[in-house]
């Protein structure tokens, strides 16, 4: 599709632009959800011309612990997340996405949409379920609460 035609089918009532999506948060936890998210996420990217940002959140530090086994925790932590976003890493670069990754410590339900709000994300592309995928649920939680929390629109995959 050419930039005239993609153009043309965002206009509506006047206005230009109207889904100008220049932003899109892409959170990922290493699941098959996730992976597909990512590979949705690239593809609406190139359609936007829109940056991605690649967000892992991992469990918090623990806080009982005492030195030196503390720093352990944290570059053990740190190393795992390293890790799970190391594919995705190498899914953005073999498609010459434009992107940045983000790892923060903390709830993915609550991250998220903060970070939405933040870095004034336009779409948030994620999996229906993570690495739990409870089976019988409708939705993961951590989707149930970021469609919940976030101001921006939604994009679910599964």
């Amino acid at each position: 599709m050419n930039d005239d035609i993609r153009h043309q089918s965002f206009k509506q009532a006047g206005k230009e632009n109207v889904m100008n999506i220049q932003k899109i948060l892409n959170p990922v936890d290493g699941s098959d959800h996730s992976i597909r998210s990512t590979k949705y996420a690239i593809e609406l990217a190139r359609l936007m011309d829109a940056q991605l940002i690649l967000l892992h959140c991992h469990a918090r530090f623990p806080i009982v612990l005492a030195a030196p086994y503390y720093q352990q925790a944290i570059n053990d932590i740190n190393k795992a997340s390293e890790a799970l976003v190391k594919p995705f890493i190498e899914m953005l670069e073999q498609e010459k996405a434009k992107f940045n990754v983000l790892i923060l410590e903390g709830s993915p339900g609550n991250q998220i949409p903060e970070v939405a709000r933040i870095e004034k994300i336009d779409l948030i592309v994620m999996g229906s379920r993570g690495v739990t995928d409870f089976t019988g649920l409708f939705l993961g939680s951590v989707a149930h609460q970021v469609i919940h929390k976030s101001d921006c629109p939604v994009f679910i995959t599964k």
